[in-house]
């Protein structure tokens, strides 16, 4: 099968580790050598010189290879702020004519594989009917959490649900969203993302700790993520106060930085507390290793990859029960799943495990219960059924 991946979401040269879990997906799906795979990550079309955040997008190139993946960057028109509901039309129009090159080069694809649903696969269905391929789009979170909450881009999600060939989301709880849209359960397919578990895997717990400087055999808690407010960082760090002796390590860039160091120097607590940056993905498991808990107070989610990530490194998680969260716990040595979201019950579960005492073993053998094999073998079956029927149709 020739697969041609969209999204907006997928690392980049500047961005390296920035929606990862769509990358990884994919590079299991090639692993099985049933696929050829092509990928187009458009961007927004950002003046050169443009400073902050925005100026980075200018920065990275129109094509790129990541693991041996093409990956082209076309850029379509996007009014900040005020272009919600136009967004997917600018999408569409600026992706159009990369995959006309595409094809006229010789990579007929047969079927677009679209994550995000807004804009990306919005844009996807309708670029799938102008080039007559059909289109599969993956649900993955905000897509479905945020934007059906104003009036345009719920009506553009609806429609183009139930015009897509397939429909994937990466939890049962995303599957009932979309149900919530219209759309027939039976239409859905549940097929969450897995953990590399030759990568996330348990590192000496001294070494781990030494690699952060982590003196003594103090408590550390790690919470993992973009830095905004909807991550909940802040409850985290309120958290620490309860907990004395305990230490906090944050990964993870964004505009919340600086509120979250006048936080923690305003508690008194900001020598306990450390912000990392962003760490590259191979840097994780020494951080996952070196604490006691992850910590994920998240107030919406997908399906979290941090959470596997940790625990196929032998840590247990503290989280909030939202979104796909509660369906990667279902045992003890998986974690707690917080009872509210605040830095109170945050403070106490962590107290709870302590005491409970760590077998990170189990913990691990917890996560190998999430590998990539069953996603991999759900996409590989519904990609040949779509196209199966579309040939008994032609």
């Amino acid at each position: 099968m020739r697969i041609l991946t969209l999204s907006s979401l997928y690392p980049n040269a500047t961005a390296p580790t920035f929606a990862v879990f769509v990358e990884n997906r994919l590079r299991r799906l090639l692993d099985t050598g049933e696929v050829e795979a092509r990928v187009v990550a458009p961007l927004p079309w950002v003046p050169p010189g443009t400073p902050g955040e925005r100026g980075r997008l200018a920065r990275i190139p129109a094509t790129e290879t990541r693991h041996g993946i093409e990956v082209l960057h076309p850029r379509y028109p996007q009014l900040p702020r005020i272009g919600m509901s136009l967004h997917p039309f600018g999408y569409a129009a600026g992706v159009l004519p990369a995959l006309k090159r595409l094809i006229r080069a010789g990579f007929d694809f047969d079927l677009i594989d679209a994550h995000y649903f807004y804009p990306d696969g919005v844009a996807a269905v309708w670029l799938g009917r102008r080039l007559g391929k059909p289109v599969v789009v993956t649900a993955r979170g905000s897509d479905l959490n945020l934007f059906p909450r104003f009036a345009v881009p719920r009506r553009l999600i609806r429609r183009a649900a139930e015009r897509a060939d397939g429909l994937i989301t990466v939890s049962a709880a995303l599957a009932a969203q979309v149900q919530a849209l219209g759309i027939a359960h039976e239409r859905v397919r549940v097929l969450r993302n897995g953990v590399d578990l030759a990568l996330f895997a348990p590192i000496a717990r001294a070494q781990a700790r030494a690699r952060f400087g982590l003196a003594g055999d103090g408590p550390v808690l790690v919470s993992v993520g973009n830095l905004v407010a909807l991550k909940g960082h802040h409850l985290a760090i309120e958290a620490l106060k309860d907990l004395p002796g305990w230490r906090l390590l944050i990964a993870g860039q964004g505009p919340e930085r600086e509120r979250l160091e006048r936080l923690a120097a305003g508690l008194g607590i900001a020598e306990r507390v450390r912000l990392l940056g962003a760490l590259a993905h191979a840097e994780l498991p020494e951080l996952y290793s070196a604490a006691d808990a992850l910590v994920l107070a998240s107030e919406s989610e997908g399906w979290p990859n941090v959470l596997l990530e940790a625990m196929a490194c032998g840590t247990p998680a503290i989280a909030t029960a939202v979104g796909g969260i509660p369906e990667a716990f279902g045992a003890p040595e998986a974690g707690r799943l917080l009872p509210e979201r605040s830095a109170a019950a945050i403070a106490a579960a962590a107290r709870a495990l302590l005491a409970a005492g760590l077998d990170r073993a189990a913990t691990r053998r917890h996560a190998e219960g999430f590998s990539w094999d069953a996603t991999t073998r759900g996409q590989l079956e519904l990609f040949g059924d779509i196209l199966a029927r579309r040939q008994a149709a032609a």
